[in-house]
């Protein structure tokens, strides 16, 4: 179409290109495990499931943390009858997730491919009455073959953060042109929502991050009994979350705190388990257990590996801070809410775009937490060991700060049920 930009048509022309070399491409990460090989059909859009009677309300999210964000909203989503919801994603771990998680009456599918044939099977079988994207997925192909049929489409728990922006500046008939296809976007905070007006999005609403309803992170008794055990008395530094490039200045810490605290154990939780044997070459002579491997903390383990799917909430229920991954390198930092959820304080780098209202709101609630070198890591840290009555008053703050930011499901349950009734008229 002349209207389509270039950029969108040049795209949509190589994802059709594209599409007889991908069932090899999805064969070759499936090698690598990432993808799961028993289910690549999905991934090219053929459904290993019946479509279920009723409505179907579709949700979309990335990976973990996106689907687990929606969660409580597919509770309240589901207290209509005759209702179903499909939860799309794209990595391996997050259908792991799911398949433990969902309630009845919701389950768990791999995303089609942003290709033309996997996209039109995807939808010609699950023909869904509504489609939710979170975050930030934008894919131009589903979202414009999803439009062409009629489908409402919202983008839910909308983040941008400056750095996307202003690439999309770059290309402003493009983003106008794919925002456009929802119906409504409900932003996480007043930045994105800004953003979103800026690049064309037509009806923009402020809801407030669904994270910040999410239940606490679970933990077994059991494990989280037999966890404690192994610790002990012995203080404990957490950092949950890592990437890499950020394991290096933990483990610099860890050498410097393990001079004023002989017993430390610190745990590192890497935010990609499958990183767990990097990090212990990284470990060098310093003694380290891998969780994975099945072991838990003994007398001698100087570091503990968390390289566990799922576990998070063990961790934070065993320490009184933590200082919480992506914000020591240029990533934007991991959700700081969860561990606030649980009373755990909060420490973070200078690097916290990707939950920036949160941040701020919990760090300034706590009063610090804010550590921008490896020295303030370990004077903040130190300090808070030291001072145990300190970490529990500001992981107390943290608590507050997180529930004063809750409210974003039933906001967003609204927009989407009024979505609903609106097409539904027409």
């Amino acid at each position: 179409m002349a209207s389509t930009p270039l950029t969108l048509r040049a795209y949509s022309a190589a994802a059709s290109a594209l599409e007889l070399i991908a069932p090899f491409a999805l064969r070759q990460r499936a090698l690598r495990g990432k993808e799961d090989r028993d289910r690549i059909g999905e991934r090219l859009g053929h459904a290993v499931k019946p479509r279920p009677a009723g409505q179907l309300v579709w949700i979309h999210g990335a990976s973990v943390g996106e689907c687990m964000a929606v969660l409580p909203l597919i509770g309240k989503l589901l207290d209509t009858e005759n209702r179903s919801v499909l939860v799309t994603s794209g990595t391996v771990t997050s259908a792991q997730l799911m398949a433990q998680r969902l309630p009845q009456r919701a389950f768990h599918q791999f995303a089609p491919l942003d290709t033309p044939a996997s996209v039109a099977r995807f939808l010609d079988h699950w023909q869904p009455d509504i489609g939710l994207f979170v975050d930030s997925e934008i894919w131009p192909n589903t979202l414009a073959s999803a439009k062409a049929r009629g489908i409402p489409l919202a983008l839910i728990n909308g983040r941008m953060s400056a750095r996307s922006f202003a690439g999309w500046r770059y290309a402003p008939r493009t983003a106008g042109a794919i925002l456009s296809l929802y119906d409504v976007c409900l932003a996480q905070d007043d930045d994105t929502a800004a953003r979103l007006r800026t690049l064309g999005a037509k009806n923009v609403l402020m809801s407030g991050s669904l994270k910040a309803d999410a239940p606490p992170l679970p933990a077994d008794a059991d494990k989280l009994a037999s966890l404690l055990a192994a610790i002990g008395a012995r203080p404990v530094f957490l950092a949950s979350s890592t990437h890499a490039g950020e394991d290096e200045i933990i483990l610099s810490a860890h050498d410097a705190l393990r001079g004023e605290f002989p017993e430390l154990l610190t745990i590192i939780a890497p935010r990609h388990p499958e990183r767990g044997s990097e990090i212990a070459l990284l470990c060098g002579a310093r003694a380290a257990v891998r969780r994975a491997e099945g072991r838990e903390p003994d007398r001698n383990a100087a570091i503990y590996i968390a390289d566990t799917i799922g576990e998070l909430g063990l961790f934070y229920r065993v320490v009184p801070f933590a200082l919480i991954g992506g914000s020591l390198i240029p990533h934007g930092g991991q959700n700081p809410l969860e561990p606030a959820h649980l009373g755990c304080a909060v420490l973070a780098g200078p690097h916290t775009a990707n939950f920036a209202q949160a941040y701020d709101v919990i760090l300034a609630a706590q009063g610090a937490g804010r550590v921008s070198t490896n020295g303030e890591v370990v004077a903040l840290a130190g300090r808070l060991l030291n001072q145990p009555d300190d970490a529990r008053i500001m992981g107390k703050a943290a608590s507050d700060a997180a529930a004063s930011l809750s409210g974003a499901v039933e906001r967003t349950r609204l927009a989407i049920e009024s979505l609903l009734a609106s097409h539904a008229r027409t």
